[in-house]
């Protein structure tokens, strides 16, 4: 079996899935944050070398205030027990998005994560905040500008990788299979320069109850996959 460098995950489901047990969003969103240590432990054991996860995008702050405000409370949360957990499984974490309107000491617990954990050498968690890949691409280029402006960039130098270097990303490969869990077929807005030649897999199951043997099977479907052409290997296709 061959396992993808890199998964990028959207983590959705959490309300319904709460809702179907009688329990309120919040709770959802508390187990499905829960779920998200379980999901590396199984990334790492499975050979995944990169997992970036989509927790909050651009657009959640148009859910209701106090949804948003649970939301930011449990991110900083996890993001301080982060530390622990990342030098207990030797994991390195980065966080991409806008961080600029989080607030300063949730900014200050990002900075400390990444520093903390930047020397370990086991698998790369990255956590989507604030993050929307349009709003990624308009700071990319406003980059770009001024440092055209000011004598750093040459315009008929840039290409793909010059771009991609100005992203958020810029230090991680581009993802190989992009999951996205509780039944919804799109990308929202979510590493949309990156995915061009990533694989999708859409399953029904919700963030909260995706575990190591989904992932497999996540995995399973991208092996049946012909890299060369994006479709079916020969073998699985009808005659």
């Amino acid at each position: 079996m061959s396992t993808p460098k890199h998964i990028a995950i959207i983590l959705d489901g959490n309300g319904r899935w709460a809702k179907s047990k009688g329990m309120p969003r919040n709770y959802g969103h508390t187990v499905g944050a829960k779920n998200v240590e379980n999901i590396c432990k199984a990334a790492d054991e499975l050979g995944v070398k990169y997992l970036t996860l989509y927790a909050f995008s651009t657009e959640n702050w148009n859910r209701p205030e106090s949804e948003v405000k649970a939301l930011m409370k449990l991110l900083e949360s996890y993001l301080k027990n982060c530390i622990k957990t990342a030098d207990k499984n030797n994991m390195r974490v980065r966080v991409i998005g806008e961080i600029g309107r989080l607030s300063v000491d949730f900014q200050n617990k990002i900075k400390k994560l990444e520093e903390a954990s930047a020397v370990n050498t086991g698998l790369n968690l990255t956590i989507a905040i604030n993050y929307g890949s349009r709003d990624e691409m308009v700071r990319a280029v406003k980059k770009m500008m001024t440092d055209h402006d000011n004598g750093k960039l040459d315009i008929d130098k840039v290409d793909n990788d010059v771009f991609s270097s100005y992203l958020d990303t810029k230090e991680l490969p581009d993802p190989d299979l992009m999951i996205r869990t509780s039944g919804e077929q799109r990308l929202s807005n979510y590493l949309l320069w990156q995915l061009a030649y990533a694989e999708f897999y859409f399953t029904d199951v919700p963030w909260p109850a995706f575990d190591k043997d989904e992932l497999k099977k996540a995995i399973d479907a991208y092996n049946k996959r012909d890299r060369r052409f994006g479709a079916l290997k020969e073998e699985e296709q009808d005659v």
